[in-house]
């Protein structure tokens, strides 16, 4: 996939780390009967999914996966989601992406579940990037990774293996 220099994590510790992330949106949703696990279109998505099997091979509690799309060039369009709003309305829900970069993508995705009242917001992500020009955080991630402004962060998921990598 690439060159083995630029990894950062490797399937073994992406693995690790999304069940570590699975305990951490179990504790922090403890006393709570369903969570939603909402990931952002494209590989928030496939992290999302990936986080609901291993919370529901951790827990009983009920675990609802809701797609986001957004458009991440235009993200001021309008965002739509697999649920209604009633589906969601006074639940706990973790918003999720692969890579949290500048903050843009995330922070829209957060103002449109903000338009009604839930219980409990957390984001989650595999990597975080220490370069956020939005006030948004992952509440729950994988690693935090200084890099420069020219490097771009990539979270390959593949059939077999999912790494993570400097490109």
């Amino acid at each position: 996939m690439t060159d083995t220099k630029n990894i950062i994590l490797d399937t073994l510790a992406v693995t690790q780390k999304i069940r570590r992330i699975a305990y951490q949106i179990l504790e922090s949703n403890s006393n709570e009967k369903e969570v939603v696990i909402a990931g952002i279109v494209g590989n928030g998505l496939l992290l999302a999914k990936k986080l609901v099997v291993d919370l529901n091979s951790i827990s009983d509690i009920k675990t609802t996966l809701c797609e986001v799309v957004i458009d991440k060039k235009n993200p001021l369009a309008p965002i739509h989601t697999t649920l209604d709003e009633k589906d969601y309305k006074h639940k706990s829900i973790v918003l999720v992406d692969d890579v949290l970069n500048s903050g843009a993508t995330l922070i829209y995705a957060v103002k449109h579940f903000l338009n009604v009242p839930l219980k409990r917001f957390k984001t989650a992500v595999l990597v975080n990037r220490n370069h956020k020009k939005y006030p948004v955080k992952a509440d729950f991630k994988g690693i935090s990774l200084s890099t420069s402004i020219n490097e771009h962060v990539v979270v390959a998921f593949d059939k077999n293996e999912t790494i993570a990598y400097l490109k």
